[in-house]
């Protein structure tokens, strides 16, 4: 079994090259070229399919009706700016104002749906500006989403 990081790390690679690349090329390939679900030797197989879970993820960030243009966030503006060493700040602060002004929405939960909206925005402007590894870093840096994606029972079962 892969490690919750290794896994963050195809899951969004996975989604990253679907944002980029869309009907370009094959979903289907990503399995492959990310890492896929082969199983490590001797270990049964896994229900782990990033590109699967990509899709799960897109969803989540789909949910995320947040204007970026409109947010008044000192923290957002430098990433829109090209600061992108505050992407985590950024989603982070955003996360936890939607999460308290929606009391329905955990914070883990929105943590997840704006990273994932960020990233599709800034690929959207300027995607040279982003890489995947920004958003897996936020991702595997943060103890509380990381422990929430685990108590669902892993990527695999994220809104199963």
């Amino acid at each position: 079994m892969k490690t919750f990081e290794e896994q963050t790390e195809h899951v969004v690679n996975a989604l990253y090259y679907d944002l980029l690349y869309g009907d370009e090329i094959d979903n289907r390939c990503l399995q492959t070229d990310s890492g896929g679900p082969e199983p490590f030797e001797g270990e049964p197989p896994s229900d782990f399919d990033p590109v699967i879970i990509a899709s799960r993820l897109r969803q989540i960030g789909d949910q995320c009706n947040m204007d970026f243009e409109r947010v008044s966030s000192q923290v957002l503006a430098e990433v829109l700016t090209g600061k992108m060493e505050k992407f985590g700040a950024a989603v982070d602060s955003l996360s936890r104002s939607w999460s308290d002004q929606n009391p329905e929405m955990v914070y883990e939960r929105a943590f997840l749906s704006v990273s994932v909206k960020l990233m599709m925005y800034i690929l959207k402007k300027v995607p040279s500006m982003f890489h995947p590894s920004q958003l897996t870093t936020v991702i595997n840096g943060n103890a509380q989403v990381k422990n929430y994606i685990e108590a669902c029972g892993g990527w695999e079962n994220l809104d199963d």
